[in-house]
């Protein structure tokens, strides 16, 4: 077999496919190999550059690969799609992720460490429990209605709704007493487990360094400080704090042609969760500033009387990510910039 230079690696449960070109590109290796074959068939090649989409494992093949001596690069999956030549397949796969590798300016994702992806567990758990919580109190919410029972908006209400299931002046059916009471004792289980990863989130955000420069910023908090140590890239692999921001999704699509530039919603690419509390961080400010006001000649007062709140939110979340950014880049605290 000639030398291999780069393998294109389609992952999957059990079966993997294997691309290889040599290099100037020609096909060397093409062959389907079971999990247990994969370490054993690309320890027995000279190191090579393996290229693999970035989706789930990818993370755990990346550092096994790497330990062999190759050179790991992962793609971002919409970064490969378009080499897909027609047929949608392992092999069409493997060969359009060898093809993308290739490109000089394609962009590759940084491999995590097992302690970063265990770092970040807390906040996927969180975000599972309370969507959960969220689910079950609205089908005890819908249920309770069914019968004449109905409690005002928010978590806070349910406790006094899910009392109302004891009372005797409830006329309730036995029935459905019985599974509403499953379903109110379920939202306490989910509210204890989310307040155990709360204080858990909050003991990180005061033993790290990094966090605690973060709240320094408005509208951070301990989630969102302790979720950015854990799970924002190394910052030397942005130029910039607008590359970071852009990467967050928290910059404008473009849609530009002949010199006219077309701005619409942002992208919401990259990471979710971070875009998603940053975003929830900067409408807390928006509120506060809105009831307290704005401090004459600031950015924030002058957006306050020409733009609608959302944007508003949206814009100030992207200054927040630079700002985090700069201040994870330089190892600095927050310093409020003065008015105009």
């Amino acid at each position: 077999m000639d030398k291999v230079s780069i393998i294109g690696l389609d992952l999957a449960k059990l079966v993997f496919q294997v691309h290889g070109a040599d290099a100037v590109g020609r096909v060397v290796v093409r062959k389907q190999l079971r999990r247990s074959e994969l370490l054993r068939f690309l320890g027995a090649l000279e190191p090579c550059v393996v290229a693999m989409e970035a989706c789930g494992s990818a993370h755990y093949w990346g550092r096994e690969i790497a330990r062999l001596g190759h050179d790991v690069r992962l793609i971002a999956p919409a970064y490969v799609k378009p080499f897909v030549k027609r047929q949608k397949n392992d092999a069409a796969d493997a060969e359009a992720i060898c093809e993308a590798a290739q490109r000089p300016s394609m962009r590759f994702v940084a491999v995590k460490s097992e302690e970063r992806q265990a770092a970040a567990l807390v906040f996927r758990t969180r975000d599972l429990l309370v969507r959960q919580r969220t689910q079950t109190i609205n089908a005890l919410r819908s249920h309770l209605a069914e019968f004449g029972m109905i409690a005002p908006k928010g978590p806070a209400s349910i406790a006094a709704l899910a009392a109302r299931l004891g009372e005797p002046g409830e006329k309730l059916p036995i029935e459905a007493r019985i599974m509403l009471e499953v379903l109110a004792d379920t939202i306490s289980t989910l509210e204890g487990r989310i307040a155990q990863l709360d204080a858990e989130i909050g003991r990180r955000a005061r033993e790290d360094e990094t966090a605690r420069r973060l709240m320094t910023i408005p509208g951070v908090g301990p989630i969102t400080a302790t979720a950015m140590a854990a799970l924002a890239p190394p910052t030397d692999i942005f130029r910039r704090g607008r590359d970071f921001a852009a990467w967050l999704g928290l910059t404008p699509l473009q849609k530009s042609t002949g010199g006219k530039q077309r701005l619409g919603r942002i992208s919401k690419m990259g990471e979710r969760t971070l875009r998603r509390l940053l975003i929830i961080g900067a409408s807390a400010v928006v509120s506060h500033t809105a009831r307290r006001g704005a401090q004459p000649g600031t950015w924030l007062a002058r957006m306050l009387a020409t733009k609608p709140r959302m944007l508003i939110v949206v814009a100030l979340a992207n200054k927040m990510a630079r700002t985090v950014w700069a201040l994870m880049a330089k190892g600095e605290d927050y310093r409020a910039p003065a008015a105009a």
